[in-house]
């Protein structure tokens, strides 16, 4: 079917509509945000060229959602925008490899329902990461479609930019070079505008490149301690079962992609995209990578998809399958919807973990079964942390000498997100908090948040620095990652506290 350009973009624009009001309504008001979310939020206060564990573009975003607000409306907003730009993206895609109305619908679909809407629904580089992916592929598409020398330009800006929002869009040049070079493409490594453009890239990403070579790259250190913390638990058949699960709907669609690059005439020049999708897909399973570091190659090959499932289904009768193709992403997204997103009670899920657990959801990153989803319990807590330290804070009086010391990010940036007394901004030795101690005042309270793991010790140091020690309140949220968490009040110390957190700092950074 055949419609006019300004009918098009008005169905567009009801899949941006939908994309939108699905985000905003997938999580039930009894989860908080997410760990991950606080330290993004709180980078954007302390702006720079890098930070520990990501590059800087998060942060500014970070920074931008500070000016409109600080507000969940607009933290949710931003993956939210993404996630429409990238429909609007394979849209677009969709367009230039001459697909009609059955194609944008069922690739919009395909990208709407399916994991992507997952990880729209937290603040964090993966959404924007997703969309800077296809839309380097969409500026390759362009150039073989035009050979323009513009569109190297805009994909040499778009690595760029995802570059400084997520590392991981180096195995995207990693697979796409050697697929280049094993077709008639190599021919583009003779365009001088190629180098021109990367140049450009170059150019952009310098100031974080010189960020960690001042900082002694810490990304290194930060990709040492995910290998060993959480890679190492990966296994390559859960790692195949979830790309299976993350398009599970349009899963039709992605086979009938990858045949298309052989079946269909007008798809030859375009195996490019078959060779990069195979060439990166062996290098993340070589690094043991986690299976949603992957998501970013779907949604072009999507688009292939639906425009020869188009053209598949344009007979006298199989047109009449049309509206199952599109029915089947439809209703393969609601058992997606009853499981993979926080739209129910954590009690519920506790209570009926049986298809979580038949899924692996139940998995963290311990290698250990628990009673919600990782990222579920990560989202509890939070608030009542929050509470309950501004209530040891008023039980100080004058905090001008305290400090709020927490053991990791989460609970940091959850108390300088949620608590109302303000005065204080907690500090952490994990992440990029070390290097944000205000230590230019004289240090005499501390408030420290620490782990259910471990009290004994924090007692023992505790005791041998301060006269006055505190066991204030703990977080007894049973589901959330953080329970047992506790609360310690330190007052009138034996030594230089100053000094000796001077110490750890330096400690921390080794």
């Amino acid at each position: 079917m055949k419609l006019n350009a300004h009918w098009k973009y008005l169905i567009l624009f009801l899949f941006v509509l939908f994309k939108f009001w699905l985000q905003f309504n997938l999580i039930t008001s009894e989860y908080s945000l997410h760990r991950d979310e606080f330290l993004h939020l709180d980078q954007g206060q302390h702006l720079d060229w890098g930070y520990v564990s990501v590059p800087p573009l998060s942060a500014w975003i970070s920074y931008v959602i500070y000016l409109l607000g600080n507000s969940v409306f607009w933290i949710k907003f931003f993956p939210a925008l993404f996630g429409a730009l990238t429909i609007v993206v394979v849209w677009k895609t969709i367009e230039t490899l001459k697909g009609n109305l059955f194609a944008l619908v069922l690739g919009s679909i395909s990208v709407l329902l399916s994991v992507i809407t997952r990880m729209n629904i937290l603040f964090q580089p993966n959404s924007l990461d997703i969309l800077v992916w296809t839309l380097f592929y969409y500026t390759v598409i362009q150039y073989i479609v035009s050979e323009k020398n513009k569109w190297l330009y805009i994909a040499g800006i778009t690595f760029a930019f995802g570059f400084l929002n997520k590392y991981n869009i180096i195995f995207l040049m990693l697979g796409l070079l050697p697929a280049i070079l094993l077709t008639k493409h190599r021919k583009i490594l003779t365009n001088k505008h190629l180098y021109y453009a990367l140049a450009i890239a170059f150019f952009i990403v310098l100031p974080n490149l010189i960020w960690q070579f001042q900082n002694d790259f810490p990304v290194i250190g930060h990709m040492k301690e995910l290998k060993e913390t959480q890679l190492e638990n990966v296994d390559l058949g859960d790692f195949i079962k979830e790309q299976i699960l993350f398009f599970l709907g349009a899963f039709f669609v992605l086979i009938i992609g990858f045949i298309s690059f052989w079946r269909y005439k007008a798809f030859k020049e375009y195996r490019v995209f078959f060779w990069s999708f195979l060439f990166t897909m062996i290098i993340f399973v070589f690094f043991k990578a986690k299976a949603y570091y992957t998501i970013g190659l779907y949604p072009i090959l999507l688009a292939f998809g639906a425009v020869y499932t188009e053209k598949i289904l344009q007979g006298k009768w199989l047109k009449y399958l049309r509206p199952v193709a599109i029915l089947i992403p439809v209703f393969l997204f609601i058992p997606m919807y009853q499981l993979a997103f926080p739209n129910v009670s954590p009690e519920y899920i506790k209570n009926n973990p049986e298809r979580y657990q038949r899924l692996g959801m139940l998995e963290w990153e311990d290698g250990e079964d628990h009673d919600l989803p990782q990222d579920f319990a990560d989202m509890l807590g939070w608030q009542e942390l929050a509470q309950k330290t501004d209530k040891a804070l008023n039980t100080i009086g004058n905090t001008s000498n305290t400090l709020i010391i927490c053991d990791n990010y989460g609970q940091t940036g959850a108390v300088n997100f949620y608590a109302k007394n303000k005065s204080v901004k907690a500090v952490s030795f994990n992440a990029d908090y070390v290097n944000w101690f205000p230590l230019e005042k004289k240090i005499t309270t501390l408030v420290w948040v620490k782990e259910a793991k471990n009290k004994e010790y924090l007692l023992k140091m505790a005791e041998k620095r301060f006269n006055k020690v505190i066991v204030y309140d703990s977080i007894e949220n049973k589901l959330a990652r953080e329970n047992g968490t506790t609360i310690y009040i330190l007052k009138n110390p034996k030594t230089d506290i100053n000094g000796l957190l001077k110490k750890w700092i330096a400690e921390s950074k080794q």
